[in-house]
């Protein structure tokens, strides 16, 4: 056990109790493998409360030919006629992606709901469970449900419409290991 002689500052009693309360954190959320010796976090599932942050964030929806032909019936236009008044040229120019408007905002958000939620693309439906990006929740207002691996997939299911088979896990990707030593508490 290590002592110190000297009094620790504010700052040190402020940065040992912030490492205390992040390491039982991540007791409850997360669990060391015996082989790898990495904290593996277990599933987080996302649930949509439709504040729409994701439809005015800058991006690009990417659009397949399937995607183009169920938006297009949908609104009851040939897919030509979808293809010229709601979409653009990808960034890399390899396939088409939804227009934005003036704003920056999704073409088909109005009035803070998808016009076509029925059919809205898979990229649209898979966030933010199956991608994301690192501040994606300061905008994001989904409710966070620590979840078992097979309610995970059963949620994702039916939140994206794949199959809980096709879905991965939220791990052992390197964006949700943390390669961090085990912490020692002493009294």
């Amino acid at each position: 056990m290590n002592v110190s002689v000297y009094p620790l500052t504010c700052e040190a009693r402020i940065c040992k109790a912030t490492e205390f309360v992040i390491a039982r954190l991540l007791l409850l959320l997360a669990w060391r493998d015996q082989k790898t010796h990495h904290w593996i976090l277990v599933p987080i599932f996302y649930e949509c409360d439709r504040c729409t942050a994701c439809c005015r964030w800058p991006g690009q929806v990417r659009l397949t030919d399937v995607e183009i032909g169920r938006m297009a019936n949908f609104l009851s236009l040939t897919e030509y006629e979808f293809i010229q008044t709601h979409t653009r040229l990808t960034e890399d120019r390899q396939g088409l992606a939804l227009t934005d408007k003036a704003t920056g905002e999704c073409v088909f958000l109005e009035n803070g709901n998808c016009r076509v939620q029925p059919v809205k693309p898979q990229q649209c439906g898979d966030f933010p469970n199956l991608w994301n990006f690192p501040e994606f929740r300061e905008h994001c207002q989904a409710k966070a449900h620590v979840v078992s691996e097979p309610e995970y997939r059963l949620r994702v299911s039916q939140g994206t419409g794949r199959s809980p088979q096709s879905i991965s896990l939220p791990h052992p990707d390197s964006s949700t290991v943390l390669d961090v030593p085990m912490l020692e508490f002493g009294s």
